[in-house]
């Protein structure tokens, strides 16, 4: 299964990578929201805004990029590509695995990006930080990734697919507090926004990227980004079974 894993995942790179313009088009949003929406923050944030505002925008294009993932698979399955992949000997989980380990790559590169971005415009953070950051990254992105192929294959309507995705991302995009933390929230929204884990992705990412390392925020975050990822692994591996079984 790991070879099956390793040979699918190349594939799917190759074919990502391929589509450069795609990559482009997927990180210009977020790349957008830092140049021109992230100096207004400067405004009620004071001079530690990007601090705030870059983890942010890394989740922002974790729910985008991976959440969105399964409008490819889509096509693949109304074309008959997966029809022809289920006839080979590879394993119906190294499918899914090869899938969501190309996400999870393009989006780690496209993070790095924004990155690159924000530090022009002053935002800082120590290597350590930025690695466990990134790391932090991995399990939100393969938990969205596998998720979304399994929507995807269920509902098997690429008009559908998009429109729906995205009723699941703006919400939980807001509610995460990545464009402005919920601490100014009422009550009400607080406590919803914390039966999320992208609440906790983006409050760890920022404990990380402050170099607060030992918080019980950055292990909370960790730990709900680790439970998220196992559970929406093993609903995507269940479904992506079933549907080719």
């Amino acid at each position: 299964m790991p070879r099956d894993t390793w040979l699918l995942f190349r594939h799917q790179l190759r074919l990502t990578l391929g589509g450069w313009l795609g990559l482009v088009f997927g990180v210009l949003q977020p790349v957008l929201n830092l140049i021109l929406f992230g100096p207004l923050l400067g405004t009620y944030l004071g001079h530690d805004s990007w601090q705030v505002f870059v983890p942010g925008v890394l989740i922002q294009l974790s729910l985008l990029s991976p959440g969105l993932a399964g409008f490819g698979i889509v096509f693949d399955a109304r074309f008959g590509v997966l029809e022809r992949l289920r006839v080979t000997p590879a394993s119906r989980l190294a499918l899914l695995l090869g899938r969501v380990l190309t996400n999870t790559v393009v989006l780690l590169g496209q993070a790095v990006l924004v990155i690159a971005v924000g530090t022009a415009f002053g935002f800082r953070v120590p290597v350590a930080g930025l690695l466990i950051g990134l790391a932090l990254l991995v399990p939100l992105a393969a938990g969205l990734a596998a998720l979304s192929y399994a929507f995807a294959l269920t509902l098997r309507r690429q008009e559908l697919f998009a429109p729906l995705s995205s009723t699941f991302v703006v919400p939980m995009l807001l509610l995460s507090g990545a464009l402005l933390p919920m601490s100014a929230a009422p009550g009400w929204l607080d406590a919803v926004s914390r039966a999320t884990p992208f609440r906790y992705g983006v409050e760890a990412l920022r404990a990380a990227f402050a170099g607060r390392y030992a918080s019980g925020t950055l292990t909370a975050g960790l730990a709900v980004s680790v439970v998220f990822a196992v559970a929406a692994l093993a609903i995507g591996t269940r479904t992506f079974t079933r549907q080719h079984s």
